[in-house]
């Protein structure tokens, strides 16, 4: 149902701890995908964004999720002592299957999870074929 289309994940993960002051910086958002009954789930991590600060686009079967977690203090006036949480633009693509009905996608933003419902293609659900029986009849002349 999903086939990832990103190798180079885990060596962009490893640059950006090589970069100096770049250790903060947002990475891509940990998900879990999963088919339950008809519909397959995919539900990723984004604590501490606005539902208003979230995008959810498909263009043909790729699924791309844009995510801004932004300060929360006003800057003008706060006196940073720590600041430990990325902040920051990320997004994230998946490539789905053309077995999933993209036209139906729902989606539901709860305790900082973003919860994708998918259903499954009616062509795509297994289904049972009869068998039917033909008779031959002999036609006389």
């Amino acid at each position: 149902m999903l086939m990832r289309t990103d190798p180079f994940r885990e060596l962009d993960r490893l640059s950006r701890l090589l970069e100096p002051g770049t250790w903060s910086r947002p990475s891509a958002m940990p998900m879990d995908a999963y088919r339950k009954g008809d519909e397959f789930v995919v539900a990723f991590d984004l604590p501490g964004v606005s539902p208003d600060a979230i995008e959810i686009d498909v263009e043909r079967n790729m699924l791309t999720v844009k995510a801004e977690r932004r300060p929360v203090a006003d800057t003008d006036d706060v006196q940073m002592e720590l600041s430990e949480r990325p902040l920051g633009a990320f997004s994230r693509q998946i490539m789905l299957a053309d077995t999933l009905d993209t036209e139906r996608i729902a989606a539901d933003y709860d305790a900082g999870v973003l919860t994708l419902r998918i259903p499954i293609a009616e062509r795509a659900k297994p289904r049972k074929i009869s068998i039917g029986t033909s008779e031959h009849k002999e036609i006389s002349g």
